[in-house]
């Protein structure tokens, strides 16, 4: 009944269903990676750690994961990752050409298969008309390019960095699934 009852609901929700029992997103993805060979590396923002420390709650996430950097100011953004001063500035650090570069320059530097590039207003001060608090960017690049997407979580600070880091996972789940 139960393995029925999965079943239903595998085919009904498809891609939103990533695992099973009490099995976590970073599990999932970690367990793909590994199957796949694949490496990982993460540049945060917005999330200050938080995406690297889902990760690492996983043990043996040393076995894809090789390194991930906090670039919460733009001179880190440009020092440790390669960011083009004049893209902050004509963009600004909250942008899609920005979360490119990060993804792009994490996965240069560390020499992965995957980086995940996050940037975004968590809140509650740093927004302005056109980036509202809770606007983030997450680019995941790979050999096939810079997956690059817009967000916007509503509610307050913790809501929006844990669910940016839960949708940065999700998003390099579902790219590895082609």
């Amino acid at each position: 009944m139960a393995e029925t009852d999965e079943r239903t609901l595998r085919d009904t929700l498809g891609e939103l269903v990533f695992g099973s029992g009490d099995q976590s997103l970073a599990e999932v993805v970690g367990g793909e990676l590994t199957k796949q060979g694949k490496t990982l590396a993460v540049a945060e923002s917005c999330t200050g750690g938080l995406l690297t420390k889902l990760l690492t709650d996983v043990a043996g996430a040393s076995t894809y994961l090789t390194c991930g950097w906090v670039v919460y100011s733009n001179a880190a953004k440009i020092r440790e990752l390669g960011v083009p001063a004049d893209l902050i500035e004509q963009h600004g650090a909250v942008s899609e050409q920005v979360a490119r570069a990060m993804a792009e320059g994490a996965r240069q530097r560390a020499g992965t298969d995957f980086a995940i590039g996050i940037t975004g207003i968590a809140g509650p001060t740093g927004a302005s008309e056109q980036k509202p608090v809770g606007l983030v960017y997450i680019g995941v690049d790979s050999e096939h390019g810079c997956d690059i997407r817009r967000h916007h979580f509503s509610r307050d600070r913790d809501f929006v960095r844990i669910r940016a880091a839960h949708t940065a996972l999700n998003t390099l789940r579902l790219l590895l699934q082609v």
